[in-house]
């Protein structure tokens, strides 16, 4: 089982490509090298292969980095399942994880939701996608700082607050002020629960 994330970069067409597209680049050659893992393709859309463990992390973490320029967001399609067909590249491969991602992607623009996840149960997708429904009432309004300090710890989950306000110079009553603002650990419930119902399925 695998998961494929299928993605567009919103308000691209106000900022140049320069501005984004060497961060998602290197955060993207984290999981293997182009085109067989991941692509950028049509300018300012991506698809991406990753473990369905890490699926909706790699997203969420996808979107806070994404957020720290401003004005910038993501839509993401998430698709869980087999791959029957291995291509010459991301885009050419298939399998119900493909399926399901680029499916699912295509009704996020009429939805106006911009994270969901399609992983064949359909009662796991209902519970699943009503709790990124929620978390993306506020995930949606993240400010520049409240991005980079989400990024910050998802990429560093062990360091103290304290380690983190080091990290951005600045104190750790801010640290934790910033954290409550960007209502991470609401975020990180959500990717605990995931990571419980994949593991148990």
């Amino acid at each position: 089982m695998i998961a494929i994330i299928t993605g567009d970069i919103i308000n691209s067409e106000n900022h140049p490509s320069s501005e984004w597209i060497g961060m998602l680049k290197n955060y993207f050659n984290q999981f293997g090298d182009s085109p067989m893992n991941w692509e950028i393709y049509r300018g300012d859309e991506f698809q991406l292969k990753v473990t369905e463990k890490n699926a909706l992390f790699t997203a969420i973490r996808i979107k806070s980095m994404l957020k720290t320029i401003k004005g910038l967001d993501v839509r993401m399609g998430i698709g869980i399942g087999l791959e029957t067909y291995i291509g010459t590249g991301v885009t050419e491969s298939n399998g119900p994880a493909y399926q399901r991602s680029g499916r699912n992607f295509e009704t996020l623009k009429e939805s106006k939701v911009n994270l969901s996840i399609a992983t064949g149960e359909a009662k796991n997708d209902r519970t699943l996608n009503l709790m990124l429904r929620l978390a993306l009432d506020f995930m949606d309004d993240w400010s520049v700082v409240s991005a980079e300090i989400v990024t910050l710890v998802l990429d560093n989950p062990h360091s103290s607050q304290k380690e983190v306000a080091q990290m951005l110079g600045i104190k750790q009553s801010a640290v934790s002020q910033r954290l409550k603002r960007a209502r991470l650990d609401l975020v990180l419930e959500v990717l605990a629960y995931y990571k419980e119902l994949i593991t148990t399925e």
